[in-house]
């Protein structure tokens, strides 16, 4: 029985790009008006043996863009993403009209700073928080814009599309850390430099885990969880002006946290978006567990 019209879309595949074997990026035209915040996810569904299965993905995409976009990894015995793995362009699934989360950008607790900590596909709600800034940030709306497209809170000028009930100030800066077991699993690195070189306000350091797999690569290596005090020593960043959003791995997340509570962050301080949960009926691939 296919889902009900009033809750879903048709969506229709328009773009996918292979980062490796089981890693793949896909742009998905929603099928109709999708409005969301960044950092949010869609659910997105397919239909096997008459049977509905959905299963939750955080967007990559600006809410500026027309498409949405995802960063998405195959879980074998997933319900979803073995069979979205076999969708080519112009082939459809099912979206659900409404976007859902709060791992949107902090901006009403005073902490100016922003720690980002993620693995392989959890930096796709950071990439939100990027574009959406740094869209902004080029057009010249303020010395640290975006606040437009990253809050839902209330329309006060530019304050509905990344977090909170008022515009940016130019103090705010992120900081993000980026880890994977070897540098191709980074689909969206030359993006992520590029804006950090340029844009006073983002840092991005990517890490890679495995590098005796990857002899090409001369950056940083190890764990982003053992990187996690060299960087936030480095940038100077202290728990009472810094929240922190943590995405990806659930032993990355449970480790991370750990050490960022040993070295003062409250947990009102931090936040988390927990991916590859096994649950009662299987392996699911973005489960979302945040913490307020």
């Amino acid at each position: 029985m296919p889902p009900s019209t009033d809750k879903h879309y048709q969506a229709r595949i328009v773009e996918r790009r292979d980062i490796s074997p089981d890693l793949r990026v896909v742009r998905v035209d929603p099928g109709g008006p999708f409005k969301f915040i960044a950092g949010q996810y869609a659910t997105l569904g397919i239909e096997r043996d008459g049977r509905r299965f959905e299963r939750a993905y955080s967007i990559v995409s600006s809410p500026y863009e027309d498409f949405l976009e995802f960063f998405v990894e195959l879980v074998p015995q997933g319900d979803v993403t073995p069979d979205l793995f076999k969708l080519n362009i112009g082939d459809t699934l099912f979206c659900r009209k409404i976007a859902k989360g709060r791992f949107t950008l902090d901006l009403r607790s005073g902490r100016t700073q922003h720690l980002l900590v993620s693995t392989v596909t959890g930096i796709a709600p950071f990439v939100s928080y990027v574009r959406t800034l740094y869209r902004d940030w080029k057009n010249g709306d303020g010395a640290m814009p975006g606040t437009d497209k990253m809050s839902g809170a209330q329309k006060i000028p530019g304050a509905d599309k990344i977090s909170g009930a008022q515009r940016m100030p130019g103090a705010h800066k992120l900081f993000c850390l980026h880890g994977a077991s070897r540098s191709w699993e980074f689909a969206y690195r030359e993006e992520l430099e590029r804006v950090a070189a340029e844009a006073p306000w983002f840092k991005y350091l990517p890490a890679v885990s495995r590098p005796w797999e990857d002899p090409e690569w001369k950056g940083e290596t190890g764990r982003v969880d053992d990187l996690l005090r060299k960087y936030e020593e480095a940038w100077g960043l202290r728990p009472e002006a810094t929240t922190a959003y943590l995405c990806g791995h659930p032993s990355m997340v449970e480790n991370s946290r750990g050490i960022l509570q040993r070295a003062g962050w409250k947990k009102e301080a931090m936040f988390d978006e927990v991916y590859f949960v096994q649950g009662k009926s299987g392996v699911t691939n973005a489960a979302e567990t945040v913490s307020t």
